[in-house]
């Protein structure tokens, strides 16, 4: 924890108003005015002992943005559930305010008012209502004239020692410090300046507060960040997709060298329980945002969250992942095909491992004990965070994930772990694609991965009602060695007249140790009912998908990505052309169509929709199961249309992604013109 200390964040909340934040032209403008600066004190600098672990606990600004219910009713709302539900004894002890809580124009003697619809008693006293519940509290500007949000609320250049004193007398414990209508003024001069402004005021006051910088890691912060603020953004804002959420963690991957007590890497607030995301990609979001010590501020409005995301949210083991003293980020030790393995160093000698699946089918993800970084050993202790199960292994670490899902273990040399029953993967290929009324073939393995052996094991496999899941090899094995596998084929076979769409199936295995302790192993399936596509060219933007994601907003049909709700786009233009039919998307994208082996040919005129003006860059690609069969390379704005084709003959699957073109997803609005499946 980071203990009774205040922490100042430079960047925990989303970055502006709801159409603002998600490409740099969309940003509110600078309004001209020369911003006053104070000059920094170079002898003012970290560590002072504040954030010793990432900073936990919530910002308004994914769930409400400025709307109205943004006030000091939901305010002390979060609060008492924070300690109704036991997240404050779980490590989260900020509650913060976005943008929006202030009038739009300071007072006559240059102070910020506190708006008084919102919060009619004053900041002050909601501050020592949350204090009151033994937390703290948290409120936010921006380093430029004006915050981010488009009305235009006050903001602190120019006004940095003021402001710093005026939060620290409110009772601030932490600041999320903005980047927006910044004047042009140097960063580093900007956060510097309110760098020693709170010290200044913690010294006349005796509050020290948290400093969260939030520049977007424009200026690359952690390069030169670290005795300046407690954390930093390393990215843009998230949103509430699959698309947002992994593009933020793979840029914020690569800087675990950066990290530390006193100094993290920010990739952005939870998007946890918001709505966007399955409960599996939202244990993947906490999962990997733990594991890269990342600071875990809840997005979503827990007054009407599911018991769900707070199971997500209060998960004590995942959370000590993110809070272990000793401060390591998590690195990235395998990442081929989608198929991830990172793993952190723990105080007590441990290591964390994170097995994720990128992909949009369940796979095999592994690594060993001493690829993890753990000495020789007999064996080892492997404990399941979400199962909350432990297990012994000879030196494997594997399990097959589900689709975009993380298996997080904790791994220890303890010398305990024949204590623990052995570690079994189950695993399963095949039946993710089904015609109803037609049969597929499923295979599951059990794999004994522990150093003792697995007795009276057994599989089974259960679907929907009225679903064929038969077995046409033996699903029991009297007893597996280390290593040793039990086999089964399936049938699976969905009624005639099932409707298109996903289906649960579960995969189970129990087995019982040497010492006759009854242990399990359970896999989720997804099965994807689909319609065999129809003879003859089709325009993809009429068909149905199998799966869909993108970087920002909803895959568009038949015109541009709007970024927004469904429906939300323009006309399909590229090079000034306008096109009728086709998907507008924003990288990173990927759209899925079931092919069924009897397509032969893709075709699309592809490029940078001319919404963007002469921005984004992104490069085109199309897969034919697992092959790459067709690229562009990088596009720009100033390209005209490419014509793309790629040969798909017998593919199950055919599979168009847009990827960044290697500078980052700003204003990469990118369209699949007059896309045509050939049958």
């Amino acid at each position: 924890m980071v203990g009774s200390l205040v922490t100042a964040l430079l960047c925990v909340g989303g970055l502006a108003a709801p159409t603002a934040a998600r490409d740099g032209a969309e940003r509110p403008a600078t309004d001209g005015a020369a911003a006053e600066q104070t000059a920094a004190d170079p002898a003012v600098k970290l560590p002072d002992g504040l954030a010793a672990t990432p900073p936990m606990g919530f910002n308004n600004w994914n769930s409400t943005h400025c709307r109205a219910e943004f006030d000091e009713a939901m305010v002390k709302g979060i609060a008492d559930i924070f300690v109704e539900k036991g997240l404050k004894d779980a490590g989260y002890e900020y509650v913060n305010l976005d943008d929006c809580w202030a009038l739009p124009e300071r007072d006559v003697n240059g102070k910020l008012v506190p708006d008084p619809k919102r919060f009619p008693q004053g900041i002050k006293a909601v501050a020592d209502y949350v204090h009151s519940k033994g937390l703290k509290i948290g409120i936010y500007t921006s380093a430029g004239t004006k915050t981010c949000n488009s009305a235009g609320f006050p903001g602190a250049l120019g006004h940095e020692r003021s402001d710093a004193q005026q939060f620290a007398e409110w009772g601030i414990d932490y600041l999320k410090y903005d980047n927006c209508n910044n004047q042009g003024v140097d960063a580093k001069q900007r956060y510097t300046t309110m760098r020693d402004a709170l010290k200044a005021a913690s010294e006349t006051t005796g509050r020290p507060i948290v400093y969260s910088i939030c520049e977007w890691g424009e200026n690359k912060p952690w390069e030169w960040a670290a005795d300046v603020g407690h954390l930093w953004r390393t990215t843009g804002d998230i949103s509430d997709t699959w698309g947002s959420m992994l593009s933020i963690m793979k840029q914020n991957l690569p800087l675990a060298k950066h990290a530390g007590p006193g100094h993290w890497n920010d990739p952005d607030m939870l998007e946890v329980g918001n709505g966007g995301m399955t409960d599996t990609e939202y244990r993947t979001h906490f999962s990997m945002w733990s594991i890269m010590a990342a600071p875990l501020l809840i997005g979503s409005d827990l007054r009407k969250a599911s018991p769900e995301t707070f199971e997500i949210l209060g998960n004590e083991e995942v959370i000590a992942v993110d809070q272990d003293p000793l401060g390591k980020q998590g690195e990235v030790l395998s990442s081929e095909a989608g198929r991830w393995v990172v793993a952190k160093e723990m105080k007590d000698g441990s290591r964390a491992v994170a097995l994720f699946n990128e992909t949009g089918t369940a796979q095999s993800v592994s690594t060993t004990a001493k690829a993890v970084g753990l000495p020789d050993a007999a064996g080892y202790t492997l404990r399941d965070l979400w199962r909350h199960k432990s297990y012994n292994t000879a030196g494997r670490i594997s399990a097959t994930v589900p689709a975009h899902g993380t298996v997080l273990l904790r791994v220890a040399a303890d010398g305990a772990w024949a204590k623990q029953p052995p570690a079994v993967e189950l695993g399963a290929e095949g039946a993710a694609l089904v015609e109803a009324g037609k049969r597929t073939g499923l295979t599951s393995e059990v794999t004994n991965l522990g150093r003792t052996s697995a007795h009276r094991v057994a599989v089974t496999l259960s679907g929907p009602s009225g679903w064929r899941l038969k077995p046409a090899t033996s699903t029991t094995a009297r007893s597996l060695r280390t290593g040793k596998k039990l086999t089964t084929a399936w049938s699976v076979t969905a009624p005639s007249g099932t409707t298109s769409g996903t289906y649960d199936l579960t995969l189970k295995t129990t087995y019982r140790s040497p010492q006759g302790t009854r242990a399990d192993s359970v896999l989720p399936l997804t099965a994807t009912v689909v319609v065999a596509p129809p003879a003859g060219d089709s325009v993809l933007g009429d068909l149905p998908w199998v799966s869909a994601t993108n970087g920002w907003g909803p895959v568009e049909r038949n015109t541009s990505n709007g970024e927004n709700a469904a429906g939300d786009g323009n006309p399909l233009t590229i090079g000034g052309k306008t096109y009728a039919k086709g998907l507008g998307v924003h990288a990173p994208s990927s759209v899925e169509y079931y092919a069924g082996a009897a397509c032969e040919k893709v075709t699309a005129s592809v490029g940078v929709d001319d919404e963007k003006l002469t921005r984004g860059t992104v490069a085109f690609e199309i897969w034919a199961d697992t092959k790459k069969v067709a690229s562009t390379g990088v596009l720009t704005n100033a390209m005209p249309a490419q014509e793309l084709s790629a040969d798909v003959t017998g593919a199950r699957v055919v599979r168009l992604t847009v990827t960044d073109g290697g500078d980052g997803i700003d204003s990469d609005h990118a369209d699949w013109a007059e896309a045509v499946l050939s049958c």
